[in-house]
Parts: structure tokens; sequence; C-alpha cells
């Protein structure tokens, strides 16, 4: 086998532009599945919401789920898209064990939705990236595969199929390929699936989950040569999480780069991303258009949304999430940059909510933006999967502002909660890591400190304020950091008579 010497990805992008274009995957909240009654809830018992209809049983027919039309009309309608006056659904043809019918009910060259557009902001710049299409389909089945080690086919001793997840309805979102990006595409490609994430939510139409699949991502990404045509594309399947987005544009860069550095030619094929390695694997060759064989699905009336319902729900549509931090930047008082962190952390429903526990904007982005940052980055993971709750970390600032913790102790709490040991006072008590406001064993602990270092103590009388800093590290380990260091520095210059 050829090894292949990967440039670093400044090299890559140096010689090489990007374009991308991604395909958004959505699962609408609906109460029934797209064409028949069967319920959606998520983690049920394998292949317990199925029907005649779903499971494609002989002489059985689908009925069309208005709510799902109607979702996906707001949707389109939050991207800036022109809503068709008359479409239709198609079947898209092909063999996976995942789909009972071995063809998909799909749109094709009529779809609800098209035109569109979403801005983002990365690194001050704003970007506007063209949507092609929003369109309604079903979801397929979910295949398990097991006995191997990679949970691929490839190794499995048996495939296993669970028919819940077929016929869920499944809004796609395709962009119009991206150029002229630079060395920021993979910002910018995170950016919009984050912001489409946040639109998507606003509008109550899904909970937009990544870690459970109702929001997946095909990120597309081709190489040319600055002034040539654009390259073949490749296609990373089902990107589940914002940094994996970012991961997957740069990997298939640096790839695609080392392959063209060769003297190779890229393969028009999906690819699949790995999450332990950063990089991608192919998948299979990806097929046209045609090999889809699409024709008009017979048994569905065509869909033709009447103008004025659709003017009535573009009035309906809720804030803007763009709009709405813009608002809260001015309520919390921060900058646009602080702002444009807290909206790339994923935080901005997290700080909300956290404010309207009870918590001022500030406490709230500290402990957001701070702890529990750094353990999602380490962990990789969603800021809002970090283990605590906007009410858990209200409760924690609130006992902060009550002189109950100090922030050393508090970041002990925290670390308490996120490991399920209850809610912050909970975690406090069992812990026993209260702040010590007891005045008589405050000051026997700075006696205690003063008495064995009389050279500081000294130099605090002589006017040499700033060495207290010594004496209240020393009270600070003596009440293992129990003890409020204001308090304690309040009690050192009285003992020692300095004003």
């Amino acid at each position: 086998m050829t090894t292949i010497a990967l440039p670093s990805y400044e090299d890559a992008t140096s010689r090489y532009e990007t374009v991308i274009g991604l395909e958004t995957h959505v699962e609408l909240g609906t109460q029934t599945k797209m064409f028949c009654g069967c319920k959606t809830d998520f983690g049920a018992e394998p292949n317990t919401q199925v029907c005649p209809v779903c499971l494609a049983l002989p002489g059985a027919l689908p009925a069309m789920n208005g709510a799902a039309i109607e979702a996906t009309i707001r949707i389109g309608l939050a991207l800036n898209c022109d809503i068709a006056e008359w479409c239709r659904m198609a079947r898209k043809n092909y063999f996976y064990p995942d789909m009972p019918k071995n063809f998909q009910t799909s749109q094709y060259d009529e779809p609800l939705c098209v035109d569109g557009h979403v801005d983002v902001v990365v690194d001050g710049k704003e970007y506007r990236i063209g949507i092609e299409r929003v369109h309604i389909e079903e979801d397929t089945g979910k295949t398990l595969h097991v006995g191997g080690a990679t949970g691929r086919i490839h190794g499995a001793t048996e495939s296993l199929v669970d028919y819940n997840r077929a016929g869920i309805p499944l809004v796609e979102i395709v962009t119009k390929p991206v150029p002229g990006l630079g060395e920021l595409a993979p910002e910018v490609a995170k950016a919009y699936v984050a912001e489409l994430r946040d639109i998507i939510r606003s509008l109550g139409v899904s909970d937009v989950r990544m870690e459970q699949g109702s929001l997946r991502c095909d990120v597309n990404t081709s190489l040319n040569k600055p002034g040539e045509e654009w390259g073949t594309r490749t296609e990373t399947k089902n990107v589940n999480s914002l940094r994996s987005v970012e991961r997957a544009v740069r990997s298939e860069v640096i790839r695609q780069a080392g392959v063209l550095d060769g003297g190779g030619k890229i393969t028009q094929e999906t690819r699949h991303f790995h999450e332990d390695r950063g990089d991608t694997s192919p998948g299979r060759s990806k097929e046209t258009a045609t090999d889809y064989r699409y024709f008009p699905e017979p048994d569905l009336v065509p869909i033709a949304p009447d103008p004025a319902w659709v003017a009535q729900l573009k009035s309906e549509l809720p804030e803007k999430p763009s709009t709405k931090r813009a608002r809260l930047r001015e309520e919390w008082g921060i900058s646009e940059l602080d702002m444009q962190s807290v909206a790339n952390a994923g935080a901005v429903e997290l700080i909300e909510e956290t404010i309207a526990a009870g918590a001022s904007p500030a406490g709230a982005r500290k402990w957001w933006m701070g702890e529990l940052a750094r353990r999602a980055n380490e962990l990789g993971i969603e800021l809002s999967a970090a283990g605590a709750t906007p009410a858990q970390v209200a409760a924690l600032q609130k006992l902060v502002d009550e002189g109950k913790l100090n922030d050393k102790l508090a970041r002990t709490v925290l670390e308490g909660v996120v490991a399920g040991e209850g809610d912050p006072a909970e975690v406090m008590a069992a812990r026993g890591l209260e702040v010590v406001n007891d005045t008589g064993a405050l000051t026997a602990a700075v006696d205690e400190a003063i008495a064995a270092n009389p050279d500081i103590a000294d130099k605090i009388r002589d006017g040499k304020v700033a060495a207290a800093g010594a004496l209240v590290g020393a009270v600070m380990k003596t009440t293992r950091g129990q003890a409020d260091a204001k308090t304690v520095r309040e009690l050192i210059l009285a003992r020692l008579g300095v004003s």
C-alpha cells in the first residue's frame, strides 16, 4: 500500500482553494411519522413503533403529515427561502436494509423551499451561505453492526435493524457550493451548522440534538488550484457534532492535498469521519441522481400551500437568533467579540436560561464559558452535555453570592455536580465545603499564621500591606480553602494594628 505524504493544513490552503457544501438533515419533532400514525418517541424498544405503512406491507398506503409540511415551510421561511406554490413527492430508489420499501419517499426536482441564505460571522467577517433547497422526506431505520471492533459492517458478525426511525419526518437543507473561504473553511462550516441549529431550535420544530441524531450533517469538500475548475468532491457522512464538522473539513483538505500532490485523483465517494482519529476513511462510490431513478410518488397528492397561509406563517416567525444575540449582548453588557465567543461555544441559550433561573449575566457567563467550557473541550462534547443544568449553575452562583462558597470551593462543588453527586447545595453539604464564617475559628487561624511568620508580620506593621497575601495563603491552607479571603485579610490587618 502506498503511503501518501500529508502536508500541513496551512501548506495545503496556501496552494489549493477549498470549496465546501453542507447537506444537513433535521428530524422533525412531530408526534407521528411522515406517512403513518406511528409514534416517534426517541429511545423506544426496537421495532415497537412500526405499522404496515412504515414497514411497507402490501396494500398499505401513505397519508401526508400536515404538521411536518408546516414545519418544513417555517424552516424554509426562516432561511429566507421562496416557498413553492405547487410541488410533489418522489420515489428515490436504492437498496438499503434500513428502508423496508427499498425506496425513500423524498423530493427531487420540485422541492418545497428554494433559494435562501444564512449569514454567519467568523473572525469579525460576515459570510453569506446560499441555501439551494429545503425539502421534506422520510428518515431511514437504524442499522447496528455487532461482533466487530469498530461498530461498522466490516468485521461485524451480524447486523440488526431497528425500524422505529424509518418514516420519521426528515428535512434536508442543502447549501449551494461555498468557495473563497480560504483557511477559514472549517470554521465557517462549523459556524453555519451552529447558526442553522439555533434557527431551527428557535422555531420549536426539532430538538436538533446532534448526539441523538436529530441533526446530522454531510460535509462536501473539494480542492482546486487557483484559477482552475472546482475539483471532485467527497461527501463525509453523518458528522454528529459541531467540533467534528470543523475537523472533517480540515482533515479532508489535508488528505485531498496529499493525494493531488502525489499525482493522484480524488474519487467521488462518501467517507466516514472517525472521532477518535480525526480523519476520514472511504465509504462507497457516490451515486448520481440518475442512479436513484427518481419518479413522482403515485400514492401521494401534490403539495400546494395556500400563499395566504404561508404569509401568515412568515408573520408568526420568532425572533431571529442573530437579532436575539444582538439584544442579549446589550442586556448583558458584553462586547461583540465576547458574544461571538458565547455563540461559537453554543452557550447563548444556556446562559440565558441560567440568568432566568436567578444568576447575574456575569455569573452565568463565568461558569459556562470557564469551567464547563473547559470540560466540554477536554472531552470533545457539546457544552450542553457538560453535566450541569442552567438551574444548577444558577444555584451554584447563588451560594457564591451568599458567601457560602468562594470561587475555589465552588469549582470543587461543580466537579461534584457534573459527576452526578447532586445539586450544588447537596454536594457542598456532603463534602463539607461551606466557607468558614466562624470569626473565632478564623481569628485563631490568623493568630497561628502571624506567630509562625513573624518576619512577614513585621513587614505588614511597617506598612508593607501587600505582604499580607502570604499570611492569607497560610490561613487558607489551614482552613483547606474554606475561609473567605477578604475576611481573612481584614482580620490579619486588624490583629496587626494596621488600618
